[in-house]
């Protein structure tokens, strides 16, 4: 069975994508053409294609509606999913919705990322023992 090994994302800019995943803490290597990749710890990759070489490669290829991908980045505790969307908002992006203790458990936070690609940011609030 095939196993899933990369997530790409057709970016208008290149250079905002790299600022704004750098920001959530992917090793982002510098861009140096229209296509480039980075491996996260789970192994998986993330990849971005500049519109223009999509384009090239599929010139049928028609921009989607809505948002294109959900990415979701699990953070070390709540207080790092406040702080991380905080960076990510200080550095000029936008906010789609500010952290908050969502009902199942986990303290959330939504950010969009250049491309207009919704990205969460989550972290499992610890439970009190008794």
């Amino acid at each position: 069975m095939p196993t899933l090994a990369a997530i790409g994302i057709v970016t208008k800019d290149m250079k905002e994508s790299v600022r704004f995943y750098r920001l959530l803490g992917v090793d982002v290597p510098d861009p140096v053409d229209d296509h480039l990749d980075a491996t996260l710890p789970g192994g998986i990759r993330l990849m971005w294609d500049t519109l223009e070489l999509i384009k090239q490669l599929d010139p049928d290829w028609t921009e989607p509606k809505g948002h294109p991908i959900g990415l979701a980045f699990e953070c070390s505790s709540p207080g790092d999913v406040d702080a991380t969307h905080a960076r990510v908002v200080r550095a000029g992006f936008r906010s789609k919705k500010d952290p908050w203790d969502a009902f199942w458990g986990q303290r959330y936070a939504q950010v969009i990322d250049p491309d207009d690609n919704v990205v969460d940011l989550f972290a499992q609030i610890p439970t009190a023992t008794a």
